[in-house]
């Protein structure tokens, strides 16, 4: 089924104001710079999107649109709407991450039915009588991206040992590599010999799975101002029952759950150089905060460009980190992973040499360029819902709280996303995502010590906040980080190091009713 591009849906009233707004107001740029940005020795562009340049005027008055309020006595316009015109109405149940954007078309309605029919589908060994499904593995995390994400909210830990891992799996590597030149500050790692880049613990019959991740938890109290405390849990990470011999002694483990995926498209239009106007990767203006851009090679245009997907920000568009998924948590080809045995080494010849569901009608790849195009469109579209709560006075004092630790240089509150063709759900939209897409030192405590690109092993890019609040709605679990490690969102806080431990500490040390209100106001993104 092709997709179809058609005009948007007529936007809400809100939604309009919006952009009347931009269209008045007057200004200061903070925004001056080239649509091409130098950065790591490379000039990034937006090479994915087909954009509409922006004048020296409109940069302006999105500037003072997306300045950092000093007014936390009233919400702040449009800030209802944290995904802009394409927000939806917050459903009371699981289904609260899984609506399609709320400006979307009906033929663009139905394009992102079909790619959550895709996201579903449950993959099956080949060869299968059932071809437009066969292709799983030979070594797999999972047979459907729904399996991961599921109700497209976050991953968590094994609650035990009984418990599936299924959301969650290791990442591995060894350092060396190949070099790239284009790209200042790149780390090189090379895949495991034995094991690739991630460990695999699903395999079909007749061959072992690669490994079992085994987790153990250390119980760190904290004690809080006010007579308050908390308990952190710090893991140690192991693998057991390996399948194809020893791992390298220099492996390095970067445990991973899944994400949740609201919004996606939406920080996917965000200008390059908006989101590089907030790197300050020598701490120029002495605030302890250095954010720092991931540069990746796009496997879709074969150069470096601006990292924005993924727990350290290693995947440049959608459509790279789906069709990365695809190969690596399913095992199926597709026309960016081209490989049939998914991520079987050279060390794993049974892997290799097993039965693929490679067919010619689908381009000789298990997944075609439609079906990878469907997903895309719908990782594309799941819409971010509405806020509620916004008037509410200790969801207000909470924001200031937030503001005054100086919580808002990383997380930063507000963009306005590209006007593009071909994309009228996330073009030319106020959004609210709550984070700056950038690289951040989290300190000793959170480190992996595994590098990704230029991201070191303490570094990770800033976790976009909306929809935190919903985490336990859908996902029956209140667990965050990208291990899953914090059991809430005081924990996940109480675990920032680095650049963050400044704050991390004023919010141990600060009124009880402080600590309170910010944590109301962060459940109410």
């Amino acid at each position: 089924m092709p997709l179809r591009w058609t005009k948007p849906s007529k936007p809400s009233a809100l939604a309009a104001t919006f952009a009347a707004a931009l269209a008045v107001t007057g200004g200061a740029g903070a925004h001056a710079k080239d649509a091409a940005h130098v950065a790591a020795g490379v000039a990034l562009e937006d090479l994915h999107l087909d954009i509409q340049p922006r004048s020296e005027d409109e940069r302006a008055r999105i500037a003072e649109v997306t300045a950092p309020t000093t007014d936390f006595s009233n919400p702040e316009k449009f800030e209802a709407l944290p995904g802009g015109a394409a927000s939806v109405r917050l459903r009371q149940n699981a289904d609260a991450f899984s609506q399609p954007s709320g400006n979307i078309s009906f033929e663009g309605e139905l394009d992102f039915k079909v790619g959550n029919g895709l996201f579903k589908k449950i993959w099956v060994s080949a060869p299968s009588s059932t071809l437009a499904s066969d292709g799983l593995g030979p070594l797999y995390n999972a047979r459907s991206c729904q399996r991961c994400h599921l109700k497209d909210g976050r991953g968590h830990p094994p609650e035990g040992p009984t418990d599936s891992n299924v959301s969650m799996f290791l990442r591995v590597s060894v350092p060396g590599g190949p070099e790239e030149a284009e790209i200042e500050d790149f780390i090189a790692t090379a895949p495991e010999p034995h094991y690739g880049t991630q460990l695999q613990d699903f395999s079909l019959a007749g061959l072992p799975a690669e490994g079992q991740m085994r987790i153990d938890y250390e119980e760190i109290p904290v004690s809080l101002s006010d007579g308050e405390s908390a308990s952190l849990r710090k893991p140690t990470y192991r693998v057991e029952d390996l399948g194809y011999g020893p791992m390298a002694a220099d492996v390095m483990l970067s445990p991973r759950v899944a994400p949740q995926m609201i919004g996606l498209g939406l920080l996917e239009a965000i200008p390059v150089e908006d989101i590089l106007a907030h790197a300050d990767p020598d701490d120029a203006d002495g605030d302890g905060i250095s954010g720092r851009a991931n540069v990746v090679r796009s496997v879709e245009f074969d150069l470096p460009m601006l990292g924005r997907f993924g727990l350290k920000a290693g995947a440049p568009t959608i459509r790279h980190q789906s069709a990365a998924a695809f190969d690596g948590d399913i095992g199926i080809s597709n026309p960016l992973f081209t490989g049939a045995y998914g991520e079987c080494t050279d060390l794993q010849a049974g892997c290799r040499e097993a039965p693929d569901g490679r067919d010619m009608d689908k381009g000789g790849f298990e997944i075609d360029e439609t079906g990878l195009d469907l997903v895309t469109f719908y990782s594309r579209n799941l819409a971010v819902p509405e806020r509620v709560d916004l008037d509410d006075p200790e969801v207000l004092r909470g924001k200031e709280v937030f503001y005054s630790v100086n919580c808002q240089s990383c997380h930063v509150p507000k963009f306005v996303t590209h006007r593009m063709q071909g994309r009228p759900e996330q073009s030319f939209q106020l959004i609210w995502p709550y984070s700056d897409l950038l690289l951040h030192d989290m300190g000793e405590g959170l480190a992996d010590n595994r590098p990704e690109a230029r991201a070191t092993g303490r570094e990770w890019r800033t976790a976009p906040l909306w929809g935190i609040g919903l985490t336990e709605r859908v996902s029956g679990h209140a667990y965050f980080l990208h291990d899953g490690r914090a059991r809430s969102i005081l924990e996940a806080i109480l675990w920032h190091g680095g650049e963050a431990q400044a704050a991390r500490d004023a919010v141990v040390s600060m009124p009880a009713p402080d600590r309170a209100a910010l944590i109301r106001f962060l459940e109410s993104l």
